[in-house]
């Protein structure tokens, strides 16, 4: 890995980089330079595969970080090549003439969190949310329940339960009927 980083780091400008397991390395860089550096990476390392396009909204830091996970089958390698654009303004170059498959991830990025990239083929059509007329729902601003509440109506028999005490019931539940038991001895030994 470390030949791969200097390789890549005597053309580019790294910010950061993190070896997470000996086959599976992130790389940060600038926005300007990711499609040269995926570029790089398929035609001269190998990188022949595009995994996915992912999005993580950094709504504190006004920002969405976008990862291109990339793999060389004859290492048997994977590399994220991780970078940061503004939230306000998310635009960032089109990956789809490297890789086809990249116009899918682009089209649900545009569509869940509002990520432009321009020239990236049908960007503008519905995938998912025909119709919607919302903020895209994947920004951690939207309100799903606010959005809920207004959208659909209430039914009948619909409950709302506290999920750590509906989980802690399905995965302890001899540990709950245990706690009972006792609950059970200690009232009956006031009793006494």
């Amino acid at each position: 890995m470390k030949e791969l980083i200097n390789r890549v780091e005597s053309r580019f400008t790294l910010l950061n980089h993190i070896e997470q397991r000996p086959d599976l390395l992130f790389l940060s860089m600038d926005a300007k330079e990711v499609v040269e550096v995926l570029t790089y990476l398929r035609d001269i390392e190998n990188y022949q595969h595009l995994v996915m396009i992912s999005a993580v909204d950094r709504m504190e830091d006004h920002m969405f970080q976008l990862t291109y996970l990339v793999h060389n089958y004859s290492d048997n390698i994977d590399i994220g090549i991780r970078t940061n654009i503004d939230r306000d303004n998310p635009v960032i170059s089109s990956m789809h003439h490297l890789w086809p498959a990249a116009q899918v991830y682009q089209r649900e990025l545009h569509e869940l969190f509002g990520i432009d990239f321009p020239g990236s083929p049908r960007q503008d059509e519905p995938m998912m949310l025909e119709g919607w007329d919302n903020i895209p729902p994947m920004r951690r601003d939207f309100d799903t329940k606010k959005y809920s509440e207004e959208t659909f109506f209430p039914r009948a028999g619909r409950e709302t339960y506290d999920p750590r005490k509906v989980m802690a019931g399905k995965t302890y539940p001899k540990e709950n009927e245990i706690k009972h038991e006792i609950k059970k001895l200690v009232r009956d030994q006031r009793n006494k």
